[in-house]
This record gives structure tokens, sequence and C-alpha cells, in this order.
């Protein structure tokens, strides 16, 4: 039963979520873009590391770009939740076209 809850994708948003470390890719590499979250700070609230400090970029999933050339549009949030929130709008509007 455990295997099975292993291969239920994490998604937020209709969006997959994938976390390497302090690297969280929010969207499927089949699409144009995908949103790198990259934790840069964080600090302990009793058992849970808390980040206070995080990286957004908008990012074209192009593979024959080299990695900088990649970013479209990047920004640094005080938390979690507002890169997310900002992640969320910047990949809507970006697979939409706008």
């Amino acid at each position: 039963m455990a295997d099975q809850k292993k291969d239920i994708p994490l998604t937020y948003k209709g969006h997959p979520l994938r976390r390497k470390d302090n690297l969280i890719y929010y969207g499927s590499m089949a699409d144009k873009y995908i949103i790198a979250l990259q934790i840069l700070s964080s600090e302990k609230e009793g058992d849970l590391d808390v980040a206070t400090k995080v990286s957004v970029q908008l990012q074209l999933t192009d593979p024959d770009l080299k990695s900088r050339d990649r970013v479209v549009k990047k920004s640094e949030k005080q938390n979690l939740y507002d890169a997310m929130d900002v992640g969320a709008v910047w990949l809507e509007r970006a697979l939409a076209g706008k």
C-alpha cells in the first residue's frame, strides 16, 4: 500500500510538484514553461524548517538553451506561500500565452 501512495504525484492547482533538496519544480517539463523555486534560507520553528527567503523563476523548458537563457522572470519572496502564489500566477499566464 505504501508503494501505491508513492505513484501518486503531488500537485498544486493542477500542476505537478517535484522537490530535490532545496529546489522545488512546479509544472510539467512537457509544457513550454515551469516554475523553479529555490529555498535560499530557512529557520527552525519547533521541529520544522520554515523557508524565510525563496527565489522564484519562470523558466523555459527548452533543453537546447543554456540555463541562464531559460529564465524569463525572477523574484525573491519572504516565504514559500508567497513564492508559490506568485509562481502559480506566472505559470498560468505563461501557459495561456498572456
